[in-house]
């Protein structure tokens, strides 16, 4: 496995992280996901420690907790082999408490994590999304004494947008308080629009990628084909009202460059999706999930080799999006927002 710092800190991560999105299997969403229970996730759990995937992310909104319940309970025994990263700050209820970044939220967020997970500290505690009902100061404030007290040891951001991150790492700077070091994005060869303004901002603040849905939720496998209908056994069936929108068209411009690809590799196309990422600036960790162990062996399958320069420039071209307002267009002249991969790790 290969492994990389974690934006501007000195915690190593693997390059593949296991996304536990399918522990649990309740509700709507989760379920449509996945309903792994604790014997398979042991077993999916004891695949990825042996081949270095030692990074397990969960939520306390995946399958409402019961996702960080079954994974504490697949690492019981083997808390000091591996990293824990969860989220919270989305709505859990409609109770006005049981949503939010305020402190009292955060605080009691973090005991129920760490009561579901089963353990005494969370690596990785990342907002699942920007609060703008509560103020930052009060948000960064909580979260630093949360590390002071040792139940966090590094803090992270999802979702958030580049004004929100920039604020709030400002706020942190401002106040000498704990800075965040990584950004939980969707990110992936149909959705790259982290690229325009995030990846600029995390290569500048030293917050390293840690990639959500990278298949583009389900749609990069190789199943979804031009004159085909939706297989059967695609989870876009029960929840392409949550996914990230992508035209058609689009989506099988960048199936044929995979296609191409696949044959010249004689890699899988999730494969190749999942080595694109791990090849692009500022990615500390892709998050690959899998409903099964064939399925987890196959995207295991993403590291160990490269794409070349020319294949890299393939799926560039076939995947690219006109720049949106303010970018363009100025995104094409010489110096804008080039980044050379990896991170360097410093502000």
């Amino acid at each position: 496995m290969e492994y990389r710092r974690l934006g501007a800190s000195g915690l190593q991560v693997p390059a593949l992280s296991f996304g536990a999105g399918t522990f649990g299997g309740r509700g709507p969403l989760f379920g449509a996901w996945g309903n792994t229970g604790v014997a398979e996730a042991r077993r999916l759990v004891d695949i990825c420690i042996d081949v270095g995937v030692t990074m397990f992310d969960t939520a306390d909104v995946y399958s409402d907790g019961a996702s960080e319940e079954v994974l504490g309970a697949a690492l019981k025994g083997r808390r000091d082999q591996v990293l824990i990263s969860t989220k919270a700050g989305l709505p859990t209820s409609d109770a006005p408490a049981d949503a939010g970044t305020s402190r009292s939220r955060l605080i009691a967020s973090v005991d129920k994590a760490l009561r579901r997970l089963d353990t005494d500290y969370i690596d990785l505690f990342q907002l699942h999304a920007f609060d703008a009902g509560t103020p930052v100061e009060e948000t960064v404030s909580a979260l630093d004494d949360l590390v002071r007290a040792g139940k966090i040891r590094h803090l992270g951001i999802s979702n958030f947008s580049g004004w929100q991150a920039m604020k709030s790492l400002a706020t942190a700077d401002r106040r000498g308080r704990e800075r965040y070091v990584a950004h939980q994005v969707y990110y992936s060869l149909v959705g790259r629009d982290y690229e325009w303004e995030l990846m600029p901002l995390g290569h500048d603040q030293g917050l390293g990628a840690i990639v959500w849905s990278p298949l583009g939720w389900g749609r990069l496998t190789g199943k979804i084909r031009r004159g085909r209908p939706l297989p059967a056994g695609s989870r876009l069936h029960d929840t392409a009202d949550f996914a990230p929108p992508v035209e058609e068209e689009h989506l099988y411009r960048v199936v044929d460059a995979l296609d191409e690809i696949a044959r010249e590799t004689g890699k899988a196309i999730p494969q190749i999706a999942l080595r694109w990422l791990l090849q692009r600036p500022t990615v500390s960790s892709v998050i690959i999930g899998a409903r099964g162990e064939e399925q987890l062996r196959q995207n295991l399958g993403a590291v160990g080799w490269t794409l070349t320069a020319e294949q890299m420039a393939k799926l560039d071209g076939a995947s690219a999006r006109p720049a949106p307002y303010p970018y363009f267009p100025y995104h094409r002249q010489p110096g804008f927002a080039r980044l050379d991969p990896p991170m360097a790790g410093s502000r």
